[in-house]
């Protein structure tokens, strides 16, 4: 029910935006949905842009996006049920969009590499599995891991070692 009135609601949000006509250019098929830019003065005498692009809202949508991650105990790649949330605005996003998303996986630095490379592997798999699970086609998802060559944090302590054992997003939108 939430994700039906955050949908209708983020429709309503990008149709607004939108409100001017469109302008075709060329053939019949290629038309933009590009509002014409215009300025506005804000209380504090500043000049803005009232209205935003779909891409441009597409783009805001991507960065926020990206800025999920799936964080994991030690040793585990078992999804602790506080991310359920995060990877359901994942796979919503990606069908609503025709994204596909590249899951990062990632390991601290204790461990062998190999090993940390296996466990990222297998963290990446395990939402690549939720994702699939809630309706995201399989070939939208790459899965890849990273082991610990991508720190988030390099001290040598435990809340360091906790950002670095996760799974990021890399959405990209498909042409």
């Amino acid at each position: 029910m939430k994700t039906n009135l955050a949908i209708i609601v983020l429709t309503s949000l990008m149709l607004s935006a939108c409100s001017s006509t469109p302008k075709e250019t060329g053939t019949p098929e290629a038309v933009t949905t590009q509002p014409a830019a215009q300025d506005t003065t804000t209380n504090n005498g500043q000049t803005g842009t009232a209205a935003k692009t779909i891409p441009d809202i597409l783009s805001a949508q991507l960065q926020d996006m990206q800025k999920n991650s799936v964080y994991f105990e030690r040793d585990e790649f078992v999804i602790k049920p506080e991310y359920n949330n995060v990877i359901q605005q994942q796979a919503e996003f990606a069908k609503a969009h025709g994204v596909t998303i590249t899951l990062e996986g990632n390991a601290d630095e204790r461990g062998s590499s190999e090993y940390n490379i296996a466990l990222g592997n297998k963290r990446a798999n395990a939402v690549r599995k939720a994702l699939e699970i809630m309706g995201v086609p399989a070939n939208r998802i790459i899965s890849v891991s990273f082991g610990e060559e991508k720190p988030r944090l390099t001290c040598h302590e435990e809340k360091c070692w906790g950002e670095n054992r996760r799974v990021d997003f890399n959405v990209r939108l498909d042409s």
